[in-house]
């Protein structure tokens, strides 16, 4: 039995795939590099939905569409936001989605499109004492994410870095989340108990909640002010490094290479681009640590080290970087389960029992 199910296939997927030793992410037919930065979050969210739905309009359509769905949620939970604020912002987040519909059609993807992107930042302003905004249902997607957030309309170029943020990571093959969704989806489940098991696996620090501690360790090197002693320190501890090394990718994960990008295009001046060139100088310090503290692995740079860089500079705290990955992957999620529903069966795995054995009488 393969420990951890790897290199067993569980599905056939048109969605994407993670070619783990080139180094490549295709999202339907289309290299990472050609959609970030070049399509918007909406578009992709169509590419992803495009089969799925019978009555998806265009891409131009589906983004007024998003928007109104974000303005319908608002409306949905915005009695029930200062309960929701007293949870932990993730938990805050996924209690809030439980309240949505559990159906199966359009507007029921929509709505949990829309959700992350509403439900955090109204949480995060009831949490630091100040009113939530309701959102604009004619503003893109992300840049309605962030002026909900701060009270005020984000600049070209950080709204398009979050954009960027979503569409990166807006599926990525068969991970936990992935996978559960699909259980969940197999057993013809309504689309928010889909997107609810991929916000339970979501949590685990082991999937979605590494990206926070990126910055505590940056901090503490910081503070430190040695920082290949201190990832050597780490290491002589047992301790893993975050933001480094990847389950699948045996290079450096191609989704690192495209947010370091976006992050130097916030500029490379004020805090961001001394935040910038400091975290580079971590990058080169913990691979070259890593090569001779782990000559057996290929512990390269991964999706992590410079989301956690960018959501930073978008203004979000460590606590929610989670609720802004799933504002990404929720589109993934909801198109494999349509996938699943469509052209799967009911996943039902085998286990092998080895456990004591009962006497059996003669």
């Amino acid at each position: 039995m393969a420990n951890g199910l790897d290199d067993v296939v569980a599905a056939e997927t048109v969605l994407s795939d993670v070619d783990g030793l080139g180094g490549r992410l295709t999202i339907r037919g289309h290299s990472l590099p050609d959609l970030a930065g070049r399509w918007k979050y909406a578009e992709v969210v169509h590419l992803l939905f495009d089969g799925f739905f019978d009555d998806l309009p265009d891409d131009k359509e589906l983004a007024n569409a998003i928007g109104r769905a974000r303005s319908e949620v608002f409306e949905r939970i915005e009695p029930l936001l200062p309960f929701l604020a007293s949870l932990d912002i993730y938990s805050a987040m996924r209690a809030g989605i439980a309240l949505l519909p559990d159906g199966d059609k359009l507007p029921d993807a929509l709505r949990l499109v829309a959700a992350p992107a509403v439900l955090t930042p109204a949480l995060l302003r009831l949490q630091r004492g100040e009113s939530p905004i309701a959102p604009d249902s004619k503003a893109d997607h992300a840049a309605d994410m962030l002026r909900m957030l701060t009270g005020i309309v984000a600049s070209p170029k950080l709204a398009k870095a979050l954009d960027t943020y979503l569409v990166t990571v807006c599926d990525h093959g068969l991970n936990a989340s992935t996978f559960a969704t699909r259980v969940v989806a197999s057993t013809q489940a309504g689309l928010t108990s889909v997107v609810l098991a991929g916000l339970g696996a979501l949590k685990g620090p082991l999937h979605g909640g590494a990206p926070g501690p990126v910055i505590e360790m940056l901090d503490a090197i910081e503070a430190h002010g040695d920082a290949a002693g201190w990832l050597r320190d780490e290491i002589a501890r047992g301790r893993r490094i975050m933001g480094f090394g990847h389950r699948i990718y045996r290079v450096r994960d191609p989704r690192a290479d495209v947010l370091k990008v976006v992050v130097r295009q916030l500029g490379a001046k004020g805090e961001t681009g001394h935040r910038l060139a400091f975290a580079e100088s971590v990058e080169q310090a913990a691979l070259e640590v890593l090569r001779i503290a782990k000559p057996s692995r290929s512990l390269q740079t991964n999706v992590e080290f410079f989301t956690a860089l960018l959501l930073e500079a978008a203004g979000f705290p460590k606590e929610a970087f989670t609720n802004v990955f799933a504002a990404g992957r929720v589109a993934g999620w909801i198109a494999h389960a349509r996938e699943q529903q469509t052209s799967g069966r009911l996943i039902r795995p085998q286990s092998r029992y080895i456990g004591p054995v009962p006497d059996l009488v003669a």
